[in-house]
Parts: C-alpha cells; structure tokens; sequence
C-alpha cells in the first residue's frame, strides 16, 4: 500500500487530509427551493385558558373547542396523606352531621358571595391543588411564562378576587392574567353582541343584559340547582323511609322558609344521591303551571274550563305519567329500589326553579321565580336595548341542561308578556285600566265622540292624542328609510339562543391574540395588589408622538390597568 507523497509547498499537513479508504459522510447541498425551514422558527405561544366557578375549574388551551379537564371541588380531596376510611365497607353508612338549610352542600363549593365565615386561606389552598393537578395529569405543561386566561363571574367580591390572583401569581410563574367576564363570553360565543345572559348556577342564578358586548344591567336571585337537589333530597327521603312514605306532605310543602330556624336539612348522605338522580332524571313540564294563589276556587274553575289538571297539562298525560314508575336503586341504607312516579321527578324542578308552590306575595325580592325575574329584567331596560336581548335569550350554567328548563322559561316568559305586556304596574286595578283604555280605542275606531262617560273619560281624556294630519311627502320618506335600513327580522320576538359556553368563547377569545381590557401583570399585582388598578378614567391610550431621535414611542399602548367589571 503506498501513501501519497508529501507535498513540497506545505509538507507539514499531509497527515490532514482525509483517508479515501476511510468510511466517512460526505457533505450533502440543497437547493434552496426545498431546503427545511430555519431553525429560527418560533412556535405558537400556548395560552392557557381556566374557568373558575364556585363548584367546578376548567382548565384546557386556547384554540381548542372543549376543556381538557373539568375538576370538582368536594370533601374527598381534602383528606390526609394515609387516610383510607373512605375504603371501610361502612364509611358510606356512618350517620354523619345533619347541617341547616343554608349549610346544605357547602362542603362541595369552593367559595360564596357572602364572605362571613368563609375561610379565604382554605380557598387559595384548594384552588392551588386543582391547578397543580390540572397541570400534571390533563395539561402536560410547564405553568413557566405561559399567559393564563381567567373567565370569572362578573361580580366577585374584591377580597375573593384577590385571593384567587394571589394564589397564582405565587405559585405558578404565569406573567400575565387576562380577566374575561362570563356574561360577556356566553355572548361573544353565542355569536352576538347583544343578548340576555341566563346563567342557572348552584347557589344563585344571575340574568345580565350586554348590548355591544357591554354589561347593562344585572340582576339575580337565590332559586339555583342548590334549591333543586335539595327538594330532591327531601323526594329521595320521603320514599326511602317508610315513617314519611305514608304522609301526604309534599315535597314542595319542604321549603326553606317552613323549616324554621331549629330544623335541619336531608342528611348530608343524601347529598351525592341527590346531585347525581337531577343531574341524570329530573326533567321539567314546558308547560305552565296554575301557580298557588289565595282563591283556589277561581283556579279550579279555570282549571275546568281549560280542560287542564292542577299541573297544568291535560288530565290523560298526567294519568299516564303518574302510572310510570321509575326504578332507582339507593345506595344509602336500607338499600332498597325506590319506586318513584316519573311525574314527581319534576316537582323538584318546577318548585326550586319557578316556586309552583307558593304565591308571588309571599316571596321577597331576592327568591323570585326565574320567569318573574327574566320579565323584570327585560322590564327595566331601555326599549332599543330590550328589542336586542329579548331576540337573544341565552341559556346557560350547569342547570340549563335539564330537559324541557329552556323551553318551559320561555314558555312562561311569552305567558307573562301576553298577559301583562310591558307595564310595570300590574292588579286587579291596572286590569281594568287596561280594559277601559281599549274601549277607549275601540271607540275612536267607531269615530264616537264620548265614548266613556264619568270619571272613567275624565281619567283617560289625557291619553287621547289629536289626530295628526296625513303628510304624504314624510310617508314616502319614511318607507324609503325603512327600505334601505337593515333591521334584523328577530328584532322584538322572544327567542332563546344557544351557547358554546363560557370556557369555548375564552378559548376562542384568546386565540384571537388581542390584548385583553382587564389584563394583570403579575411584578404589578405582587407589589400593589388590588390597589395598583386604576379607574376607567385614569387609564388612557397614549398618542402617537415623535421623540428627538425619529423613533415612534407610545403608540395605543395603555399607561395603567384596570379592574373593568369588577371595579
């Protein structure tokens, strides 16, 4: 074997250059039209996107259509490292603390709007807990500099809100929060701007009127899914001890306001069983029922003369439903099947949520029925923004999902509006008002000049108004206006409009990539806390301006952040 000969001009790197009998890997060229892309790709940021409620956390990343992980806050997961009993066969049977009425389920929710007696520290601990399991088993990803979206209801307390963004920022290495209110994101995913945002929730439902993606006006009442499973309990318990089995005391007889102070709710036991037999089979009647009065017999004559039963659906059905038994196994003891009738598994429903059972008189303000409380807000707005919400009646929350809520609550609101129209005053005396007003109409139709003699005329002489001469010039300009403005065809009808829900409209919110208008920096809200916001009017845009050098500075950048909703 010869080597090659040493070089005369630079003899001393020969021993350099490659060894063509040697195995190497020659250098390989590509053209330019299919090279690979430039490591200097950067990838989407990853926005991380939670919904906090007072029962459960979704969590889950923008872009996507559902949350990856939907977490339940409950007594289970609080317990001691070691701790088993829940594994001994008699755990589920042990008696357990009977608690009051306002009690009933507190163990299952992370926090209340009433702060009395709500530890805050036990909140941020469970809130840490959930988010941490979040990350390790469903997101799979490092919380470090990742931008975090927070859909909160839109009114919070501000010791509560603090203590929810405390908990993160310390935590978890997220630099920015972005605050999204509910209503507003029910309706940006429903695909409107305008709308009535009827969020069912456990302990409260809220009714909030956005117009141009703005909050207008609020309004809510203690009738929620608490109330619900806890008639549900009381049905539950009233056929599984045979002592209350034989009593004609109905379930809706049952409620908060005829304990009294020194009775107790169902047995906390019940309250899985209950939760879980609504969330499964409670359904609810669209039809309206003949609500309790003092006159009965003026009920039972329209009764009779409708045709109807006293649950307000026709005498067959109602026979029919009450032969249905359906089959539901307890697992509380003695462990029996409970035979319920299928019609009773909606008398929790309609007494929790539209209080069938009692008269409006007796309620207060803040326990009104659902369809009461839709027709009152929709009363209190201007008539420009009522047209929009009551075309975009949007339905939500975890008891929106029961069968036959959203089309019963419309039912009821069509109902009202018919009876009542949209006059704030109602009666025995606004009635007849309303009756000799359309005589009064009825009347000038005829073209009678006197047509209601005595105070009655003298009472509606204000309302006449002189007949206004006809202007064919105007008519014309009128119509054409008319013609060539764009009105929407729902415009004034009630109709109800569905939802994505609140996590898919933050998802697809944040993915838009806009800087949000409640958006906390984290160095910010250590230092200051709540009190580093600023109001509306202190947070300005700067202008574009031109400093010494030609270099623009300033430009729409926001000098401050603001609470928004929640200031």
């Amino acid at each position: 074997m010869t080597t090659a000969a040493k070089s005369a001009t630079r003899p001393g790197l020969s021993h350099l250059q490659a060894d063509p009998s040697s195995p190497h890997t020659p250098l390989r060229t590509f053209s330019s039209a299919f090279s690979s892309p430039s490591i200097s790709y950067r990838a989407e940021e990853e926005v991380l996107v939670f919904e906090l409620g007072a029962r459960h956390l979704s969590a889950g990343i923008s872009g996507e259509s559902n949350p990856r992980c939907r977490l339940s806050f409950s007594p289970d997961d609080g317990r001691r490292v070691g701790d088993y009993r829940w594994c001994m066969p008699e755990y589920q049977d042990r008696p357990r603390k009977r608690k009051r009425k306002y009690n009933w389920g507190e163990d299952h929710e992370l926090w209340r709007m009433d702060l009395r007696g709500v530890d805050l520290d036990l909140v941020e601990d469970k809130i840490e807990r959930e988010v941490r399991k979040a990350f390790a088993d469903y997101l799979l990803l490092d919380s470090k500099n990742k931008r975090m979206v927070l859909v909160l209801p839109s009114l919070m307390p501000h010791r509560l809100l603090s203590s929810v963004l405390s908990c993160i920022f310390s935590n978890f290495q997220t630099p920015s929060i972005t605050l999204l209110s509910s209503p507003i994101i029910n309706t940006a995913a429903a695909g409107c701007r305008a709308g009535l945002v009827v969020d069912i929730g456990w302990a409260e439902t809220t009714m909030t009127a956005v117009y141009e993606l703005c909050e207008v006006f609020c309004a809510r009442t203690t009738r929620a899914m608490r109330f619900v499973t806890l008639r549900m309990a009381d049905l539950l318990k009233k056929y599984a001890e045979p002592s209350t089995a034989d009593t004609h005391v109905q379930v809706s007889a049952l409620n908060d306001e005829e304990r009294g102070p020194g009775q107790s709710s169902p047995d906390s036991r019940y309250f899985d069983f209950a939760e879980e037999v609504s969330t499964r089979i409670a359904w609810c009647s669209i039809e309206p029922r003949l609500a309790a009065t003092s006159n009965k017999e003026t009920n039972a004559a329209q009764t009779l003369e409708q045709g109807q039963s006293d649950s307000g659906k026709p005498p067959g059905l109602q026979q029919a439903q009450e032969q249905i038994n359906i089959s539901i196994p307890s697992p509380l003891p003695p462990r029996k099947t409970l035979k319920i009738p299928f019609d009773k598994l909606s008398e929790p429903v309609e007494d929790g949520l539209f209080a069938t059972s009692k008269d409006l008189r007796d309620l207060d303000d803040h326990e009104q029925p659902l369809h009461q409380l839709l027709y009152k807000t929709l009363l209190s707005l201007p008539t420009d923004v009522r047209s929009q919400c009551m075309a975009r009646i949007i339905i939500t929350g975890g008891g929106s999902n029961i069968p036959g809520l959203k089309t019963r609550l419309l039912n009821e609101l069509r109902s009202t509006v018919n009876d009542r129209g949209w006059d704030p005053v109602y009666g025995k005396v606004a009635i007849e008002a309303r009756n000799q007003w359309e005589k009064i109409l009825k009347s000038r139709l005829r073209g009678d000049t006197n047509p209601v003699s005595g105070n009655a005329a003298t009472h509606y002489h204000h309302h006449l108004e002189p007949r206004q001469i006809r202007d064919p010039i105007a008519e014309k300009l009128d119509a054409a206006k008319m013609k060539n403005a764009k009105v929407s065809a729902a415009a004034g009808e009630i109709r109800g409009v569905e939802t994505l829900g609140a996590w898919a409209g933050g998802s697809l919110v944040a993915n838009l990539k806009v800087k949000g208008v409640v958006e906390v920096d984290r160095d910010s809200f250590l230092t200051n806390g709540l009190a580093g916001a600023k109001k509306e009017s202190e947070v300005t845009h700067a202008t574009q301006r031109t400093t010494g050098f030609g270099a623009r500075s300033g430009l729409g950048e926001k000098t401050g952040w603001t609470l928004g909703a929640w200031a």
